[in-house]
């Protein structure tokens, strides 16, 4: 009788190691060149090269899902294993080479990832330079949000030199907002941010803190000075699917009334919009239109609405309709699958906490209640039209069946916020508490 297959087993079980000089100097050198990095236009500044031998870690200020060439190429000749997220790795046309790489698996905002702990240990043990987003998952909006809680002590706990590669314009070349890249330039910084005697001498608190505001940033602000251009595919445009992410109108703050197509973006209510230009800067219409000065200043808007209407009202919620995945145990998903079919129900978000109810393909009961102390935010793999979690550490994916997507997201964390506050958000946001 065949045996049949368990990919998550197998993954669990997997042991890592540096990756191959073979296959990682390919890596890199595809790295190098037009078919990778190269087209991105970036460029290198190494203040503290990596030492020749010996473990260490890079943190870097996660950008887009485009940022791995860059941290291979400024790392070489040192091979680096960089984090990955573990759902990738079910992902027909991305196994193979995550293997071949010694890429690690990670489950974002886990808080029973033994396996991914695991798979880091080990390679700092083997002396090896382990590359991590503390953040655990790229921007969502253009700017950096708070890292996940304990990474202060994970860090100390090993003793070993880390590393900062601060990247700048990845996001705007490749955001969730559309999965097409948009051709200008990327920058790439690389410093010594923690000696092994700094971790000594610091708590994890003063790790944590030092790295939410050494990761500061704002990809649109940053344009503003740099002035460079993004180019968007012939098909695409600017504001392509930009009402994901800003979806409440400015000006008659009608909620999912906005609508953006090729470089527009427009309230299909009050007509209030914008063009958005290659450099990412809004154009209203006219004198009449209100349109914030960037989209991350859009969403700022929309997550602070959202703290003044929960904190007003005791009996808030917000329900939609979802399509449930999940990953295949034995077989790898094909195309641009992230997840396989497997229930449909509604979602509803309130104070007591994240809600499911729905009904598997066999017509069997799938519901999920998780408390505010046990969810503070979604994993977002690629665009803003789905999220992600871990439910007893096994990836469910939603789909909704409306673009809500930003809307549930910034209402989770701010549930979190207002009933637990373990992740906390930065001290230059506590206007936004300011409730009157």
């Amino acid at each position: 009788m065949k045996k049949t297959r368990d990919i998550i087993l197998e993954v669990s079980k997997r042991k890592y190691h540096v990756p191959n000089p073979f296959w990682y100097f390919i890596y890199y050198v595809v790295g190098r060149t037009p078919l990778l990095g190269a087209k991105y236009h970036p460029s290198y500044e190494i203040i503290d090269k990596l030492p020749k031998k010996g473990a260490a870690f890079i943190i870097w200020n996660h950008q887009s899902r485009r940022d791995h060439t860059f941290i291979a190429t400024a790392a070489w000749p040192r091979r680096v294993n960089i984090v990955c997220e573990y759902n990738e790795f079910f992902r027909g046309h991305l196994h193979w080479a995550l293997k071949m790489n010694q890429i690690l698996p990670k489950k974002p905002f886990c808080l029973g990832d033994i396996a991914g702990v695991k798979a880091m240990t080990s390679i700092i043990k083997q002396g090896g330079i382990v590359a991590l987003s503390p953040e655990g998952n790229s921007s969502n909006f253009g700017n950096n949000q708070p890292i996940v809680p304990g990474t202060g002590k994970f860090l100390k706990h090993f003793g070993v030199p880390i590393y900062c590669a601060d990247i700048r314009g990845s996001y705007l070349t490749n955001n969730k907002i559309s999965e097409e890249d948009r051709i200008g330039k990327v920058s790439y910084k690389q410093y010594l941010l923690f000696s092994p005697e700094d971790l000594k001498n610091m708590t994890p608190e003063e790790i944590e803190d030092k790295i939410n505001l050494t990761f500061k940033m704002d990809d649109y602000e940053y344009n503003k000075t740099a002035r460079i251009k993004f180019k968007p595919s012939k098909k695409g445009g600017m504001a392509t699917n930009l009402h994901d992410m800003c979806f409440k109108c400015p000006k008659c703050h009608e909620e999912f009334s906005m609508i953006a197509e090729k470089d527009e973006i427009k309230c299909l209510k009050c007509g209030n919009g914008a063009t958005l230009d290659q450099y990412y800067d809004f154009h209203p219409f006219d004198d009449s239109c209100i349109i914030p000065e960037s989209p991350l200043k859009w969403v700022e808007q929309e997550r602070m609405d959202i703290i003044k209407d929960i904190r007003k009202d005791d009996n808030y919620s917000m329900s939609f309709d979802v399509n449930v995945g999940m990953l295949p145990r034995d077989h790898y998903l094909k195309g641009h699958a992230t997840s396989e079919p497997y229930s449909k129900g509604r979602v509803t978000i309130d104070h007591s906490g994240f809600h499911y109810r729905g009904t598997k393909l066999d017509n069997t009961e799938h519901n999920i209640d998780i408390d505010w102390k046990y969810l503070y935010t979604f994993n977002i793999p690629t665009d803003l039209t789905y999220f992600a979690i871990y439910v007893k550490e096994e990836y469910v994916e939603f789909n909704p069946t409306e673009r809500v997507t930003v809307k549930a997201l910034l209402l989770v964390e701010e549930m979190h916020r207002l009933h637990v506050n373990q992740w906390k958000n930065f001290p230059w946001y506590d206007y936004m508490y300011d409730i009157k």
